[in-house]
């Protein structure tokens, strides 16, 4: 968790917090709260979470707004608080198609739910908050916890996978899998977006870490792990909770245009029903709720509505004045005026982007044009820039100026790309060239399942001069990358063990060496000869770099 400047700026907000002691003090289980535009309504739930020792729950009514918001609250908190909990498909249950990646996120939230004295936020929307859940109890029988030095058989772990309906594979790329190798295993547990590594010694527990799929390499070390499978294949009978089942007692949920997210829940569920009347969709109807069953299951906690459809009168009525950011479309002169504007009445004017090179090239163009335009600039990543006139305060973001899209960012699985992926290593044909780091330019052979230490596996080929074989385990895969030429020049091929690669090695490093050197020597020539002094960039210029709509290279 994390306290930041931006949200600093509201701790003294009169009717923030005015409604964050409400909330706290429990006496009022309905509150509404209107007039939170772009990213305030973030900031206020921030601000709330950050002050109250609960958790909080914010349904908002679209899939992208709930994504914004995530990205939003994971920039006021930190991520390690924050989580996004979508629906299982990628569209809706209408459409069945289900997303791996999602379902690993709706595990993630429903055991941290389960883990007693934390707390969070979690942001939904319809689509996915309509789904029945598996219950608390079943989840917990469903759930194996493995921690370092503990005493575990290999034997008794692969037992209690298959029981998990886990997938035994060479290598893991997906949840559902585990491979053995050795003393080693690996577990693609639906709990978390990384897969495990489990180091044995004996039958001890010597290691426990994250590694990332594409190259093997490990990412960071755990103490704990847990192992989920699939709830989603949990039967229907054991799948009839609603999510709010899962939260704590002192939860509140945030509800954004709550009649709105009742509606469209009823009727995403009678065409659904509409489908497995027409023969289709076949018992889908038993895995979702009704609109209103949601809604009723909200009203069992704390509430604040907002938006301009509520389902319920509250008690009290708490009305922020903000307004969201104007529409400056580029022009600098419009955005001076309103800097300008803003200064005359008081108001405080941060101007934010999520890269440095972008505030410095604004209080160019602003030095240029005006030096006595005033505001602030801050490194931060928010979606909707706003003012808020109880407090006096401007928000402005880049991307909103240049009127460039802002891209949301969802937490899923991560591949690097330093070395060949899992995905390229598929796509090889036999013939193909590749590099090994230490061997050099081979030909791809495929895979091939070969015998290590009594066990069977599968393990890369490489082909070298002379019919040389050599076999790459899974776990080295890092070690090799796709070979990139000149097209139609075929590569030389050595011997394995020729030493000839090595030496090809090392000359390269002694010709990059002599260039560096006259580079060198070059530079230093030009530094000490006369120049021609070109006029100094304009502010036209650093406009035109400020709107290119990619981040700059570091």
């Amino acid at each position: 968790m994390k306290k930041n400047e931006l949200t600093d700026l509201f701790n003294d907000h009169p009717v923030l917090s005015d409604l964050t002691e409400k909330i706290k003090s429990g006496t009022e289980t309905r509150l509404g709260a209107e007039g939170l535009y772009g990213s305030s309504k973030a900031i206020a739930i921030a601000r709330i979470f950050l002050e109250a020792p609960f958790t909080l729950t914010a349904v908002v009514p679209e899939k992208e707004d709930a994504a914004y918001l995530y990205n939003d609250l994971v920039s006021l908190t930190g991520d390690d608080t924050v989580f996004f909990f979508p629906s299982t498909y990628k569209r809706s249950v209408l459409y069945e198609q289900t997303k791996p990646a999602n379902i690993v996120l709706r595990t993630e939230v429903l055991n941290f739910l389960s883990s007693a004295g934390r707390k969070g936020i979690i942001v939904s929307y319809p689509e996915s908050v309509m789904e029945k859940v598996i219950s608390k109890k079943n989840l917990q029988k469903n759930t194996f916890t493995i921690k370092k030095g503990d005493n575990l058989s290999l034997e008794f772990l692969e037992e209690l996978l298959r029981e998990y309906n886990f997938e035994r594979v060479d290598f893991v790329s997906e949840p559902g899998q585990y491979a053995i190798r050795g003393s080693i295993a690996d577990i693609f547990s639906y709990s978390t977006d990384l897969p495990y590594r489990i180091d044995f010694f004996g039958e001890e527990i010597d290691s426990l870490r994250t590694f990332n799929t594409g190259d093997q390499l490990s990412v960071n070390t755990c103490t704990r792990i847990t192992v989920i499978p699939n709830i989603q294949d949990i039967s229907i009978e054991e799948t009839n909770d609603s999510f709010t089942d899962f939260l704590p007692a002192s939860s509140v949920i945030w509800i954004e245009d709550a009649k709105y997210i009742r509606d469209k829940i009823n009727d995403i569920s009678e065409q659904l029903a509409k489908k497995e009347e027409a023969g289709q969709a076949e018992g889908k109807s038993a895995t979702v709720m009704t609109g209103n069953r949601f809604i009723e299951e909200c009203l069992k906690f704390r509430t604040v509505e907002t938006g301009k459809s509520g389902i319920s009168e509250p008690g009290l009525r708490f009305v922020f004045r903000t307004e969201s950011q104007p529409v400056f479309n580029k022009n600098f002169s419009l955005l001076g005026s309103k800097l300008v504007s803003n200064d005359d009445e008081g108001y405080r004017t941060f101007i934010i982007s999520e890269s440095q090179s972008q505030i410095d090239r604004l209080k160019d163009i602003f030095a240029e044009i005006n030096p006595e335009l005033r505001f602030e600039s801050m490194l931060f990543n928010l979606h909707g820039g706003f003012a808020d006139h109880d407090i006096r305060i401007a928000i402005y973001t880049d991307h909103q100026i240049f009127d460039r899209y802002h891209k949301f960012r969802i937490r899923g699985f991560s591949t690097r790309r330093e070395s060949i992926s899992v995905k390229e290593l598929t796509g090889l044909n036999p013939g193909d060239y590749v590099v090994h780091i230490d061997h050099g330019i081979g030909k791809f052979g495929g895979l091939e399942k070969i015998e290590i230490n009594g066990r069977i596996q599968e393990a890369i080929k490489l082909v070298y001069r002379n019919n040389d074989t050599l076999y790459v385990g899974i776990h080295s895969l890092h070690r090799i990358s796709k070979y990139k030429g000149k097209e139609g020049a075929e590569p030389r091929i050595y011997k394995l063990g020729s030493g000839a690669w090595q030496k090809l090695k090392q000359r390269t490093k002694s010709k990059i060496k002599d260039i560096a050197k006259d580079l060198i020597r070059l530079y230093a020539k030009r530094m000490a000869s006369g120049g021609y002094s070109f006029s100094p960039d304009s502010y036209l210029q650093r406009e035109l770099e400020a709107s290119f709509i990619y981040e700059d290279t570091p």
